[in-house]
This record gives C-alpha cells, structure tokens and sequence, in this order.
C-alpha cells in the first residue's frame, strides 16, 4: 500500500470540531479516485482469506469503504447507527464519551452464531464507539470478529478499550 499517497491527500483541520483538536478529514481521500482503489485493494488483501460473511460499517464514515469491501469480498453490509435511524428491531450498547453517553444499534436479525464479521470505520481515536459496536456482536454471538480502521491516532491509546485477543489492523498510523 502506497502510505505516502494517502498521507499526501489527507486533510487536517486545526480547531474541528471544538479548539485543541486536530481533525483528520477522510473525504479528502474517498473523493480521490487513487486513494480510493489504494484503501479499498488493501482492505481486501488483508481480509480476503478470513471467511468474512458481514461487514459493519460505524456511522457514517464507515459505511463508505465498508459497503465497498463488502461487495469486494461478497459478504453481507451492516449499519451500524445512532438510536432512532433504524427502522427494524435493534439491540443497543450504550458507552461513555469525554462529554457524556451515546449509544449504537444495529438491527435484531443482522449477526447469527454462523458470522465472521469485521468491523470497519474511519478513525480510531479513544475507540468508544467501536468498542461498543464490538460488544454489540459479541452479544449476536458472531462465531469470530476481526476491527479494522483507515487511521489510528496512537498516542491516544484506543487499542485498550478491546479485549487484547481481538485483531485489530489500521492502514495509517499517526
């Protein structure tokens, strides 16, 4: 995979979404046809031989390259959303945020005991969110689950909010 490539299309924004904060900004790079093909060809090369029947994309950044690399893999595409944005029967995880509590559903019948899933979304940061959509498919009983996101913010440690037997792969590490 061509890092440097990714990198170089790669937008930060200084003070979004509050000051103090530095954003990396994605859109930048699914609005790049290079980097695009480049993410998507290594999502595939690395889960390709796992037996992945769903893939769960994190509202909403991860819906993009999730919704790709499951038809790339022919595997099945979940939502994963906010409470009230799915029409069906959901199961919740509700978890903590530096400001208060947000919760995360998918739908009742999307994960059986059958399903080897791999998580995707755009940025892992304190990793609340996906740690909770983690939980979510461990309680569906997924028979395994692998996690994957475009960017790791290391130096905030969110690797610790997953079990430690759980694999996690990131395309970019900051």
């Amino acid at each position: 995979m061509r890092k440097e490539l990714l990198l170089s299309n790669l937008r930060e924004i200084q003070d979004f979404p509050i000051p103090g904060i530095l954003f990396y900004d994605v859109t930048t790079l699914f609005k790049n046809a290079e980097c695009l093909k480049e993410m998507l060809d290594a999502l595939y090369e690395l889960y390709k031989n796992k037996g992945i029947t769903k893939v769960i994309g994190i509202e909403s950044r991860g819906f993009i390259l999730g919704a790709a690399l499951a038809a790339k893999l022919g595997a099945g595409f979940i939502l994963a959303r906010k409470p009230g944005k799915l029409p069906a029967d959901t199961i919740e995880e509700t978890y903590v945020k530096e400001y208060g509590t947000d919760c995360i559903q998918i739908h009742k019948d999307a994960i059986d005991e059958n399903d080897i899933v791999l998580l995707h979304d755009d940025l892992l940061a304190t990793g609340g969110t996906m740690a909770a959509t983690y939980r979510l498919i461990q309680k569906c009983g997924a028979k395994h689950s692998y996690i994957n996101f475009i960017i790791e913010l290391e130096e905030l440690n969110g690797r610790k909010a997953f079990p430690g037997n759980v694999e996690i792969r990131t395309l970019l590490k900051l």
